[in-house]
Protein backbone atom coordinates (compact mmCIF):
# COMPACT_ATOMS: atom_id res chain seq x y z
CA UNK A 1 0.00 0.00 0.00
CA UNK A 2 1.01 3.31 -1.10
CA UNK A 3 1.91 6.06 1.57
CA UNK A 4 -1.16 8.51 2.50
CA UNK A 5 -0.61 12.05 3.19
CA UNK A 6 -3.23 14.47 4.60
CA UNK A 7 -2.68 18.33 3.05
CA UNK A 8 -4.59 20.60 6.02
CA UNK A 9 -5.44 23.53 4.20
CA UNK A 10 -7.71 26.09 6.53
CA UNK A 11 -7.89 28.61 4.28
CA UNK A 12 -6.26 27.90 0.35
CA UNK A 13 -8.78 25.37 -0.65
CA UNK A 14 -8.69 26.62 -4.40
CA UNK A 15 -5.44 25.45 -4.92
CA UNK A 16 -5.08 22.17 -6.54
CA UNK A 17 -3.35 20.00 -4.09
CA UNK A 18 -3.87 17.04 -6.07
CA UNK A 19 -2.28 18.27 -9.17
CA UNK A 20 0.67 19.37 -6.69
CA UNK A 21 0.80 16.34 -5.02
CA UNK A 22 1.47 14.04 -8.14
CA UNK A 23 3.85 16.75 -9.36
CA UNK A 24 5.90 16.23 -6.20
CA UNK A 25 6.23 12.88 -6.13
CA UNK A 26 4.16 10.16 -7.85
CA UNK A 27 4.91 7.38 -5.03
CA UNK A 28 3.12 9.52 -2.68
CA UNK A 29 -0.46 7.50 -3.19
CA UNK A 30 -3.95 9.04 -2.10
CA UNK A 31 -4.54 12.59 -0.44
CA UNK A 32 -7.07 14.18 1.73
CA UNK A 33 -7.55 18.01 1.75
CA UNK A 34 -8.95 19.19 4.74
CA UNK A 35 -10.58 22.73 5.20
CA UNK A 36 -11.91 23.83 8.13
CA UNK A 37 -10.45 27.09 9.69
CA UNK A 38 -9.56 30.68 8.40
CA UNK A 39 -6.22 31.09 9.36
CA UNK A 40 -3.83 30.14 6.66
CA UNK A 41 -1.25 27.52 8.45
CA UNK A 42 -0.12 24.03 6.84
CA UNK A 43 0.40 20.57 8.69
CA UNK A 44 1.43 17.76 6.98
CA UNK A 45 0.94 14.26 8.47
CA UNK A 46 1.56 10.42 6.87
CA UNK A 47 1.40 6.96 7.28
CA UNK A 48 2.86 4.19 6.38
CA UNK A 49 1.77 0.85 5.14
CA UNK A 50 1.01 -0.25 8.38
CA UNK A 51 -0.76 3.07 9.62
CA UNK A 52 2.30 4.18 11.83
CA UNK A 53 2.44 7.45 12.00
CA UNK A 54 5.19 9.36 9.76
CA UNK A 55 4.95 13.00 10.71
CA UNK A 56 7.45 15.42 8.96
CA UNK A 57 9.80 13.05 6.92
CA UNK A 58 11.58 13.65 3.84
CA UNK A 59 8.80 13.28 1.31
CA UNK A 60 6.12 15.41 3.92
CA UNK A 61 8.64 18.47 3.62
CA UNK A 62 9.07 17.88 -0.19
CA UNK A 63 5.82 18.03 -0.65
CA UNK A 64 4.92 20.89 2.24
CA UNK A 65 7.43 23.33 0.57
CA UNK A 66 6.13 22.53 -3.00
CA UNK A 67 2.78 23.20 -1.88
CA UNK A 68 3.57 26.45 0.14
CA UNK A 69 5.06 27.84 -2.86
CA UNK A 70 2.07 27.42 -5.12
CA UNK A 71 0.12 29.18 -2.55
CA UNK A 72 2.44 32.14 -2.23
CA UNK A 73 2.25 32.07 -6.17
CA UNK A 74 -1.32 32.57 -6.10
CA UNK A 75 -1.87 34.51 -3.72
CA UNK A 76 0.32 36.99 -5.30
CA UNK A 77 1.93 40.42 -4.31
CA UNK A 78 -1.16 42.06 -4.93
CA UNK A 79 -3.16 40.68 -2.28
CA UNK A 80 -1.60 42.47 0.52
CA UNK A 81 -2.33 46.15 -1.01
CA UNK A 82 -5.81 47.77 0.21
CA UNK A 83 -5.77 50.64 -2.87
CA UNK A 84 -4.71 50.22 -6.35
CA UNK A 85 -4.64 52.85 -9.29
CA UNK A 86 -7.16 52.16 -12.06
CA UNK A 87 -6.17 50.79 -15.64
CA UNK A 88 -7.00 54.11 -17.49
CA UNK A 89 -6.37 54.01 -21.37
CA UNK A 90 -3.66 56.58 -22.96
CA UNK A 91 -2.14 57.56 -19.23
CA UNK A 92 -1.21 54.15 -17.23
CA UNK A 93 1.45 53.36 -19.74
CA UNK A 94 4.84 52.33 -18.05
CA UNK A 95 6.41 55.60 -17.67
CA UNK A 96 3.13 56.67 -15.66
CA UNK A 97 3.20 53.36 -13.56
CA UNK A 98 7.13 54.19 -12.76
CA UNK A 99 6.46 57.81 -11.69
CA UNK A 100 2.95 56.61 -9.22
CA UNK A 101 5.18 53.78 -7.53
CA UNK A 102 7.79 56.10 -6.49
CA UNK A 103 4.62 57.88 -4.76
CA UNK A 104 3.06 55.13 -3.11
CA UNK A 105 5.08 51.83 -3.13
CA UNK A 106 2.13 49.51 -1.68
CA UNK A 107 -0.48 50.66 -4.35
CA UNK A 108 -1.08 47.86 -7.02
CA UNK A 109 -0.96 49.49 -10.14
CA UNK A 110 -2.37 48.11 -13.26
CA UNK A 111 -1.57 48.46 -16.85
CA UNK A 112 -3.81 50.38 -19.68
CA UNK A 113 -5.98 47.52 -21.38
CA UNK A 114 -4.36 45.03 -23.51
CA UNK A 115 -6.42 43.42 -26.03
CA UNK A 116 -5.74 39.49 -26.27
CA UNK A 117 -5.25 39.85 -29.91
CA UNK A 118 -3.09 42.16 -29.80
CA UNK A 119 -0.63 40.17 -27.01
CA UNK A 120 -0.85 37.28 -29.69
CA UNK A 121 0.17 39.36 -32.69
CA UNK A 122 1.97 42.75 -31.44
CA UNK A 123 4.91 43.71 -30.33
CA UNK A 124 4.90 42.24 -27.14
CA UNK A 125 7.97 44.11 -25.46
CA UNK A 126 6.30 47.19 -26.28
CA UNK A 127 3.02 46.35 -24.83
CA UNK A 128 3.62 44.42 -22.30
CA UNK A 129 7.69 45.31 -20.70
CA UNK A 130 7.79 47.68 -17.76
CA UNK A 131 10.23 47.86 -15.21
CA UNK A 132 11.00 45.60 -12.24
CA UNK A 133 10.17 48.54 -10.17
CA UNK A 134 6.54 48.68 -10.86
CA UNK A 135 5.85 45.81 -8.95
CA UNK A 136 3.48 44.82 -7.62
CA UNK A 137 1.56 45.14 -11.04
CA UNK A 138 -1.44 44.09 -12.74
CA UNK A 139 -1.57 42.98 -16.67
CA UNK A 140 -5.68 43.60 -17.58
CA UNK A 141 -6.60 42.18 -20.65
CA UNK A 142 -9.49 42.76 -22.83
CA UNK A 143 -10.94 40.06 -24.70
CA UNK A 144 -14.24 37.23 -24.63
CA UNK A 145 -12.61 34.09 -26.09
CA UNK A 146 -11.52 31.76 -23.40
CA UNK A 147 -9.17 30.05 -25.12
CA UNK A 148 -6.65 33.52 -26.62
CA UNK A 149 -7.41 34.76 -23.21
CA UNK A 150 -5.70 32.21 -21.33
CA UNK A 151 -2.90 32.34 -24.12
CA UNK A 152 -2.48 35.74 -23.33
CA UNK A 153 -2.42 35.06 -19.65
CA UNK A 154 0.07 32.85 -19.69
CA UNK A 155 2.21 35.47 -21.84
CA UNK A 156 1.62 38.33 -18.90
CA UNK A 157 2.93 35.42 -16.60
CA UNK A 158 5.59 34.81 -18.44
CA UNK A 159 6.63 38.95 -18.05
CA UNK A 160 6.61 38.95 -14.75
CA UNK A 161 3.06 40.74 -14.25
CA UNK A 162 1.68 39.69 -10.09
CA UNK A 163 -1.80 39.70 -11.41
CA UNK A 164 -4.27 39.12 -14.59
CA UNK A 165 -7.28 41.21 -14.74
CA UNK A 166 -9.94 40.55 -17.58
CA UNK A 167 -11.65 44.09 -18.40
CA UNK A 168 -15.95 43.81 -17.83
CA UNK A 169 -16.26 47.75 -17.00
CA UNK A 170 -15.08 49.74 -20.60
CA UNK A 171 -18.61 51.03 -22.02
CA UNK A 172 -16.80 52.39 -25.22
CA UNK A 173 -18.03 51.84 -28.73
CA UNK A 174 -15.03 50.28 -30.22
CA UNK A 175 -14.51 47.54 -27.17
CA UNK A 176 -18.23 46.62 -27.52
CA UNK A 177 -17.44 46.07 -31.31
CA UNK A 178 -15.17 43.43 -30.21
CA UNK A 179 -17.38 42.01 -27.56
CA UNK A 180 -15.51 42.69 -24.77
CA UNK A 181 -15.54 45.43 -21.56
CA UNK A 182 -19.12 46.10 -19.63
CA UNK A 183 -21.27 44.39 -22.40
CA UNK A 184 -19.92 41.14 -21.16
CA UNK A 185 -21.78 41.40 -17.74
CA UNK A 186 -25.21 40.55 -19.80
CA UNK A 187 -22.89 37.16 -20.59
CA UNK A 188 -21.74 35.85 -16.84
CA UNK A 189 -21.27 32.36 -17.77
CA UNK A 190 -18.58 33.55 -20.55
CA UNK A 191 -16.98 35.72 -18.53
CA UNK A 192 -16.96 32.25 -16.00
CA UNK A 193 -15.47 30.46 -18.49
CA UNK A 194 -13.03 32.75 -19.64
CA UNK A 195 -11.41 33.09 -15.91
CA UNK A 196 -11.57 29.26 -15.69
CA UNK A 197 -9.63 29.44 -18.77
CA UNK A 198 -7.25 31.97 -17.69
CA UNK A 199 -6.82 30.55 -14.34
CA UNK A 200 -5.71 27.05 -15.51
CA UNK A 201 -3.46 28.89 -17.53
CA UNK A 202 -1.33 30.79 -14.87
CA UNK A 203 0.17 30.77 -11.28
CA UNK A 204 -1.47 34.40 -10.86
CA UNK A 205 -4.33 35.87 -9.18
CA UNK A 206 -6.76 36.09 -12.33
CA UNK A 207 -9.43 39.23 -11.35
CA UNK A 208 -12.37 40.85 -12.62
CA UNK A 209 -13.13 44.66 -13.18
CA UNK A 210 -16.71 45.19 -13.58
CA UNK A 211 -19.75 47.95 -13.66
CA UNK A 212 -22.57 47.40 -11.36
CA UNK A 213 -24.97 47.23 -14.34
CA UNK A 214 -25.62 47.86 -17.95
CA UNK A 215 -28.38 49.79 -19.11
CA UNK A 216 -31.83 48.61 -18.00
CA UNK A 217 -30.00 45.51 -15.94
CA UNK A 218 -29.25 47.95 -12.89
CA UNK A 219 -30.24 46.46 -10.05
CA UNK A 220 -28.77 44.63 -7.17
CA UNK A 221 -29.83 41.28 -7.91
CA UNK A 222 -28.42 41.68 -11.34
CA UNK A 223 -24.86 42.50 -10.18
CA UNK A 224 -25.31 39.84 -7.16
CA UNK A 225 -25.90 37.24 -9.50
CA UNK A 226 -23.43 38.53 -11.99
CA UNK A 227 -20.54 37.84 -9.62
CA UNK A 228 -21.93 34.59 -8.45
CA UNK A 229 -21.37 33.03 -11.63
CA UNK A 230 -18.27 34.46 -12.34
CA UNK A 231 -17.18 33.30 -9.15
CA UNK A 232 -17.86 29.42 -9.74
CA UNK A 233 -14.73 29.97 -11.86
CA UNK A 234 -12.70 30.24 -8.51
CA UNK A 235 -11.59 33.81 -8.80
CA UNK A 236 -11.77 35.55 -4.86
CA UNK A 237 -11.29 39.08 -5.85
CA UNK A 238 -13.62 41.74 -8.41
CA UNK A 239 -12.97 45.45 -8.41
CA UNK A 240 -16.26 46.89 -8.78
CA UNK A 241 -17.11 50.73 -10.30
CA UNK A 242 -19.49 51.63 -8.24
CA UNK A 243 -21.85 52.92 -11.60
CA UNK A 244 -23.51 50.78 -14.11
CA UNK A 245 -22.29 51.27 -17.68
CA UNK A 246 -24.80 52.88 -20.06
CA UNK A 247 -23.82 50.88 -23.79
CA UNK A 248 -25.78 53.26 -25.83
CA UNK A 249 -25.82 56.94 -26.14
CA UNK A 250 -22.82 58.10 -23.81
CA UNK A 251 -18.95 58.79 -24.34
CA UNK A 252 -16.79 56.69 -21.98
CA UNK A 253 -16.26 60.25 -20.36
CA UNK A 254 -19.68 60.63 -20.05
CA UNK A 255 -19.90 57.17 -18.26
CA UNK A 256 -17.39 57.82 -15.53
CA UNK A 257 -19.95 61.01 -15.03
CA UNK A 258 -23.61 60.37 -15.64
CA UNK A 259 -24.58 57.26 -14.01
CA UNK A 260 -25.35 57.93 -10.54
CA UNK A 261 -22.43 56.25 -8.03
CA UNK A 262 -24.30 53.21 -5.86
CA UNK A 263 -21.76 52.86 -3.17
CA UNK A 264 -24.57 51.11 -1.45
CA UNK A 265 -24.26 47.96 -4.36
CA UNK A 266 -20.81 47.14 -3.55
CA UNK A 267 -20.80 47.16 0.03
CA UNK A 268 -23.79 44.42 -0.25
CA UNK A 269 -21.75 41.94 -2.47
CA UNK A 270 -19.35 42.35 0.21
CA UNK A 271 -21.95 41.19 3.26
CA UNK A 272 -23.78 38.67 0.59
CA UNK A 273 -19.96 37.39 -0.38
CA UNK A 274 -17.84 37.54 2.64
CA UNK A 275 -15.31 35.32 1.09
CA UNK A 276 -14.50 37.21 -2.15
CA UNK A 277 -12.22 40.75 -2.15
CA UNK A 278 -14.32 43.69 -3.03
CA UNK A 279 -12.84 46.26 -4.28
CA UNK A 280 -14.39 49.66 -4.56
CA UNK A 281 -13.73 51.77 -7.55
CA UNK A 282 -15.18 55.07 -8.35
CA UNK A 283 -15.64 59.06 -6.99
CA UNK A 284 -12.30 58.13 -4.54
CA UNK A 285 -11.22 61.46 -4.62
CA UNK A 286 -9.87 62.19 -1.19
CA UNK A 287 -8.72 60.51 2.61
CA UNK A 288 -12.32 60.30 4.05
CA UNK A 289 -14.10 58.98 1.60
CA UNK A 290 -11.30 56.23 1.49
CA UNK A 291 -11.02 55.55 4.73
CA UNK A 292 -15.65 55.14 4.71
CA UNK A 293 -15.50 52.74 2.16
CA UNK A 294 -12.78 50.43 3.50
CA UNK A 295 -14.85 50.07 6.43
CA UNK A 296 -16.96 47.89 3.93
CA UNK A 297 -15.08 46.19 1.36
CA UNK A 298 -11.50 44.97 0.99
CA UNK A 299 -9.66 47.75 -1.07
CA UNK A 300 -10.26 51.03 -2.99
CA UNK A 301 -8.98 51.84 -6.38
CA UNK A 302 -8.51 55.28 -7.13
CA UNK A 303 -8.89 56.34 -10.92
CA UNK A 304 -8.62 60.37 -12.53
CA UNK A 305 -7.55 61.75 -9.03
CA UNK A 306 -4.43 59.70 -8.89
CA UNK A 307 -3.82 61.11 -12.30
CA UNK A 308 -4.53 64.85 -12.29
CA UNK A 309 -3.56 65.03 -8.74
CA UNK A 310 -0.64 62.12 -8.02
CA UNK A 311 0.35 63.36 -4.64
CA UNK A 312 -2.92 61.80 -3.20
CA UNK A 313 -1.40 58.74 -4.08
CA UNK A 314 1.12 59.32 -1.22
CA UNK A 315 -1.12 60.72 1.24
CA UNK A 316 -3.05 57.72 1.01
CA UNK A 317 0.02 55.63 1.04
CA UNK A 318 0.58 57.19 4.46
CA UNK A 319 -2.48 56.69 6.20
CA UNK A 320 -3.21 53.34 4.99
CA UNK A 321 0.54 52.01 5.57
CA UNK A 322 2.12 54.65 7.51
CA UNK A 323 4.72 54.89 4.43
CA UNK A 324 5.94 58.61 5.17
CA UNK A 325 5.13 60.97 2.94
CA UNK A 326 8.27 61.42 0.41
CA UNK A 327 9.46 65.17 -0.78
CA UNK A 328 8.06 65.90 -4.28
CA UNK A 329 11.40 67.36 -4.91
CA UNK A 330 13.07 63.74 -4.17
CA UNK A 331 9.81 62.23 -6.34
CA UNK A 332 11.38 64.26 -9.36
CA UNK A 333 14.61 63.55 -8.57
CA UNK A 334 14.63 59.85 -8.87
CA UNK A 335 12.45 60.11 -12.25
CA UNK A 336 14.79 62.39 -13.57
CA UNK A 337 17.08 59.52 -13.22
CA UNK A 338 14.71 57.22 -14.95
CA UNK A 339 13.92 59.62 -17.65
CA UNK A 340 18.01 60.01 -18.33
CA UNK A 341 17.95 56.36 -18.85
CA UNK A 342 14.62 56.14 -21.57
CA UNK A 343 15.87 59.07 -23.23
CA UNK A 344 19.11 56.76 -23.54
CA UNK A 345 16.63 54.16 -25.71
CA UNK A 346 15.29 57.08 -27.75
CA UNK A 347 11.84 57.75 -25.91
CA UNK A 348 10.36 60.98 -26.32
CA UNK A 349 10.72 63.29 -22.88
CA UNK A 350 7.43 64.53 -23.91
CA UNK A 351 5.76 61.02 -23.15
CA UNK A 352 7.18 61.21 -20.07
CA UNK A 353 7.18 64.63 -18.56
CA UNK A 354 2.79 64.60 -19.41
CA UNK A 355 2.10 61.88 -16.08
CA UNK A 356 4.05 64.64 -13.82
CA UNK A 357 2.10 67.80 -14.56
CA UNK A 358 -0.22 67.45 -11.93
CA UNK A 359 2.78 66.69 -8.80
CA UNK A 360 2.48 70.09 -7.72
CA UNK A 361 -1.76 70.38 -7.82
CA UNK A 362 -2.30 73.25 -5.17
CA UNK A 363 0.98 74.19 -4.65
CA UNK A 364 2.81 77.67 -5.20
CA UNK A 365 4.24 77.55 -8.59
CA UNK A 366 2.32 74.73 -10.03
CA UNK A 367 1.25 76.51 -13.12
CA UNK A 368 4.72 77.74 -13.90
CA UNK A 369 5.75 73.98 -13.43
CA UNK A 370 2.84 73.02 -15.71
CA UNK A 371 4.16 75.07 -18.01
CA UNK A 372 7.57 74.37 -18.42
CA UNK A 373 7.11 70.99 -18.80
CA UNK A 374 4.11 71.27 -21.30
CA UNK A 375 6.27 73.31 -23.55
CA UNK A 376 9.60 72.67 -22.86
CA UNK A 377 9.56 68.57 -23.48
CA UNK A 378 7.96 69.09 -27.00
CA UNK A 379 10.88 70.81 -28.34
CA UNK A 380 13.30 69.44 -30.79
CA UNK A 381 16.38 67.73 -28.34
CA UNK A 382 14.45 68.50 -25.21
CA UNK A 383 16.42 66.57 -22.01
CA UNK A 384 15.72 66.07 -18.73
CA UNK A 385 17.00 69.63 -18.23
CA UNK A 386 13.65 70.92 -18.81
CA UNK A 387 12.29 68.96 -15.78
CA UNK A 388 14.91 70.86 -13.68
CA UNK A 389 14.15 74.36 -14.82
CA UNK A 390 10.64 73.14 -13.98
CA UNK A 391 11.62 72.15 -10.44
CA UNK A 392 13.17 75.36 -9.89
CA UNK A 393 10.24 77.29 -10.72
CA UNK A 394 8.32 75.94 -7.80
CA UNK A 395 11.47 75.43 -5.57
Amino acid sequence: MKQSFILFDPNLSRIDAGAILSAASPNCGRFIVVTEKERATLAIFGTNEHGTDRNKTEVAFYIGLKYMEQIQKKEGKSKGSKFACAPMMDWTDRHCRYFLRLLAPNALLYTEMVTAQAVRHGDRGRLLGFDPAEHPVALQLGGSEPALLAEAAHTGMHYGYDEINLNVGCPSDRVQSGRFGACLMGEPALVRDCISAMRDAVDIPVTVKSRIGIDEHDDYEFLRDFIGTVAQSGCDTFIVHARKAILAGLSPKENREIPPLRYPFVYRLKQEFPALRIVLNGGVRDLDAARGHLEHVDGVMIGREAYHNPYFLAELEHALHGTPLPARETVVAKYVDYVEARLAEGVRLNAMTRHVLGLYLGRPGARQWRRQLAEGACARGAGAEVIREALQRVA
